[in-house]
């Protein structure tokens, strides 16, 4: 099991302010990965109850532009949040019920920073995203599938 991160260590050493909000947000962050943003709020609302959208909003703009989270947003999704930052990790989604999950880079260090023409650009970043369907939706789908006639009929 992974040790809990020090939030407040990890907010000073970004030279962040130490706030019971921010506190809540990174520590709801890292309990859900890829959470979007009202799931955030329902989990620091159990221990913030009275803390708005907006403050919420603000923190999880802090804590990006900090670089202690990642904001990710699928095509067609809403924005979503990790704690996962700095290894170029890349996600898979499902296309049916919208659960993302981290990818680890696939061969080597980092080979998606290696463009084919990079145009003259510094890669720095790659977003890889892959497609599908994850296994519960799958399951899902191949039990409501109806069976051929010939098949129940063992003709």
């Amino acid at each position: 099991m992974t040790p809990a991160p020090d939030l407040q260590q990890m907010l000073r050493g970004a030279a962040l302010r130490v706030t019971r909000p921010r506190l809540a947000v990174l520590g709801a962050v890292h309990a859900h990965p890829h959470a979007d943003t009202d799931t955030v709020i329902g989990a620091v609302r159990r221990d913030l109850p009275t803390v708005s959208h907006q403050a919420v909003y603000d923190c999880l703009s802090a804590l990006t532009t900090a670089g202690l989270v990642r904001r990710i947003q699928p095509a067609g999704s809403v924005a979503r949040y990790e704690a996962r930052i700095g290894d170029n990790h890349h996600h898979v989604v499902c296309r049916s019920c919208g659960t993302v999950a981290d990818v680890d880079c696939a061969v080597g260090h980092a080979p998606c920073l290696t463009a084919a023409d990079d145009h003259g650009f510094a890669v720095e970043e790659a977003e890889v995203i892959y497609w599908g369907t994850c296994p519960a939706c799958a399951a899902t789908t191949a039990a409501a599938a109806p069976v051929p006639a010939d098949a129940a009929t063992g003709t």
